[in-house]
């Protein structure tokens, strides 16, 4: 972590997730967020939350229903349950990360691809692990943000986990529009192409903008 002021504004911190970890921080209001793919094809699962009320947390269907779409990308808003912002997506280079797919579990994995798969580690067990830390608990768990990951939609209705279309250094950045609480899982997955069969690290930078840079 360091403590630094660049171009875009002071740094408060700046974090390497290895692969299959997992971060959480309080990011202020009016900070950034930026979540870089540092080597390309990685699924980052995200969770947000009111940091002053944690039972008022990200809900997919306030999101989707409110953008009228299931991708996020520029300009995107992060909704609570209580229909409030979170968070706004307010550069992408990467321009689209999936609402629907969910986070992989250990119950999942062994629905999927096999009992064998049990005892691999998972996004849940991420979410509970980092989640504890701030007095969540598997009830406070919902539906995620699947950062670089590509889910498409087929024409039958089904959806399709395949390659990534993200790239080394590809980002999105998210500006918080009141202090919120984030959790991140790197995603482990190895049993399908979301992280190209092979998780690798991500970076979190959090950034106090210059004034210049506010809108």
């Amino acid at each position: 972590m360091t403590t630094a002021t660049t171009a875009a504004g002071r740094v408060i911190s700046d974090d390497t997730v290895p692969a299959r970890a997992a971060w959480s921080a309080i990011v202020r209001k009016g900070r950034l967020l930026t979540i870089t793919d540092l080597h390309g094809n990685q699924a980052a699962d995200f969770l947000v939350y009111d940091a002053h009320d944690t039972s008022v947390r990200y809900s997919a269907p306030d999101t989707i229903h409110a953008q009228g779409n299931i991708f996020l990308t520029t300009g995107s808003v992060l909704l609570s349950n209580e229909h409030t912002p979170l968070m706004t997506v307010v550069e992408d280079t990467c321009r689209r990360h999936d609402t629907v797919g969910g986070a992989c579990s250990k119950e999942s994995n062994t629905l999927r691809y096999g009992h064998h798969t049990w005892s691999q580690h998972a996004c849940v067990e991420n979410f509970l692990a980092e989640g504890s830390k701030h007095g969540l608990g598997k009830r406070d768990l919902v539906s995620n943000v699947n950062w670089f990951m590509n889910v498409p939609v087929e024409k039958d209705g089904t959806l399709g986990i395949v390659d990534g279309i993200s790239a080394p250094g590809l980002k999105v950045v998210l500006r918080a529009e009141t202090d919120v609480l984030a959790l991140l899982s790197n995603c482990p997955q190895i049993n399908n192409p979301c992280n190209g069969f092979d998780p690798t690290a991500v970076r979190m930078t959090i950034t106090e903008p210059d004034e210049s840079d506010e809108g």
